[in-house]
């Protein structure tokens, strides 16, 4: 089923604004969405993607829940000046330190691609912030950055044209789409538009060259110390993210459960909306 999709415009004019230290050694700006009542979740994007990512799952969510979607530093609508740190560990600060603003003691995070990264950070260094953890077609180990992303994170890459960067990201997307009748041009064009502009287009190479393998790798070893319910929810056409690295993951994790996707590849969130949302409730109500 495909649902109307909104346009980056009316998601950007609903996102708020703030000013957070701690994160890098100067303030920087997050733009993030904080709708519905109820439980938190905070939902968290990947590489090359924003919030709006989750355009699509945040309708079916808010019904029940809290839902805070962040861009993450140099993403979006974030901050994307081109003079601070990108890695998974900044993030991780950016998460703490939105919490710490919004007087949040305790989140369920869902988390995609470098975001899943993320999620894993925080449950082994900042366990008591987060009750369920849900990792969607996550980077761990030593399955990312893929080479197209290295490739975009050379220094060169801020030479490329904005009609080279978009022609990149529109087939990074149309290439990756099991469902293409969810891949509206309202979708491809939103999900683009934070970065067909000189600062944006910058900010992305930026992004790309952070991208570094190690930081998952050295904490390998660490991932059956986490203790949370972790729901590990994959779309198992992704050769990006295959499901294997899933089916890794739900090994080392104590309290880790698979559930595949079988119809649907790297962008779960806009490909199956309403299962990825209604999988996250389950979740999160089920007892483990």
């Amino acid at each position: 089923m495909t649902n109307k999709t909104m346009t980056a415009e009316e998601f950007k004019q609903r996102q708020q604004s703030v000013t957070l230290d701690g994160i890098v050694d100067e303030p920087v700006k997050v733009n993030y969405t904080d709708v519905g009542s109820g439980p938190v979740i905070m939902l968290l994007h990947g590489i090359p993607t924003w919030s709006y990512l989750y355009q699509a799952v945040i309708p079916e969510l808010e019904k029940e829940y809290r839902v805070i979607s962040p861009d993450l530093l140099g993403y979006g609508f974030s901050d994307q000046r081109d003079r601070f740190d990108r890695s998974l560990h900044v993030q991780a600060k950016l998460v703490v330190r939105l919490m710490e603003k919004l007087e949040l003691e305790q989140i369920h995070l869902v988390a995609h691609d470098i975001g899943g990264g993320v999620g894993l950070l925080l449950a082994l260094n900042e366990q008591e912030r987060i009750n369920k953890l849900v990792l969607s077609n996550t980077v761990a180990y030593d399955s990312w950055p893929i080479e197209d992303m290295l490739m975009m994170g050379h220094p060169s890459g801020k030479n490329k044209t904005s009609q080279e960067i978009e022609d990149f990201l529109s087939n990074g997307y149309k290439d990756m789409f099991s469902h293409q009748e969810q891949l509206t041009s309202t979708f491809l064009k939103g999900i683009m538009e934070p970065y067909l502009h000189e600062e944006g287009k910058v900010s992305l190479v930026r992004n790309a060259s952070a991208l570094n393998t190690n930081e998952t790798t050295s904490f390998t070893h660490k991932l059956p110390n986490i203790q949370h319910d972790v729901l590990l929810l994959w779309g198992t056409k992704d050769p990006w993210q295959p499901v294997e690295t899933g089916e890794e993951l739900e090994k080392d994790l104590p309290k880790g459960q698979l559930v595949r996707i079988d119809h649907a590849s790297h962008w779960l969130p806009q490909e199956a909306p309403e299962e990825f949302a209604a999988e996250i409730k389950k979740f999160i109500k089920e007892e483990i």
